[in-house]
């Protein structure tokens, strides 16, 4: 099984991702975790990785869609994987495509988690209260400042890509504002469609 999960920050893709490991034992393939996997293994991506992130450039496409190749050649991946917070553009999606191509699969659905973005602002916040309360280190990003930049970047890079994988006929939309259990619920159902 082989799945991307869309939505807007504080959509619940992580929470998501997490349960389907658990439920699946597929990888939850997460840009960031793989880049800094690559730059300890010293991979020859990891070393190109490490030298643009020292002088404090971001990563280009091309390093990252070739970390994300390496990382589902692994064997944990051989029988699927989810991708989180990947691909984030249509340039990227159309290297997702590629590189699935090149192994002779494809993937099985791209889930979006559709929520309402008022709504979001309030869970993210409350998040960092929960943080809080609980003496745990509170996200950076959860603020309502950093949430609303991150959003508009969302809007402007990655939603075209719901057009995208609904014209392949991939997309399944999910009600993200449900509770935590429904959504899992409602995604399992999707993938018991689709096996």
């Amino acid at each position: 099984m082989r799945l991307i999960l869309l939505g807007p920050p504080g959509a619940g893709k992580g929470t998501q991702a997490q349960r389907l490991v658990e439920k699946h034992g597929i990888p939850q393939l997460s840009t960031g975790d793989m880049l800094r996997a690559a730059v300890a293994a010293q991979t020859e991506v990891g070393k190109r990785a490490k030298a643009v992130m020292d002088a404090g450039e971001l990563v280009s496409d091309e390093i990252v869609n070739a970390i994300v190749a390496e990382r589902i050649d692994q064997a944990d991946a051989a029988n699927g994987f989810i991708l989180d917070g990947y691909p984030r553009t249509l340039a990227q999606a159309d290297a997702v495509g590629s590189m699935l191509n090149d192994r002779g699969v494809e993937l099985d659905a791209v889930v979006e988690l559709v929520v309402d973005d008022k709504a979001l602002v309030g869970r993210i916040l409350k998040r960092a209260e929960d943080a809080r309360a609980a003496g745990q280190p509170v996200r950076k990003d959860d603020n309502a400042e950093v949430f609303d930049e991150r959003l508009r970047e969302y809007y402007k890079k990655t939603a075209p890509l719901i057009g995208y994988y609904y014209a392949k006929g991939k997309l399944v939309g999910v009600d993200g504002m449900a509770t935590i259990d429904d959504v899992t619920k409602e995604i399992d159902g999707v993938l018991v469609k689709l096996s």
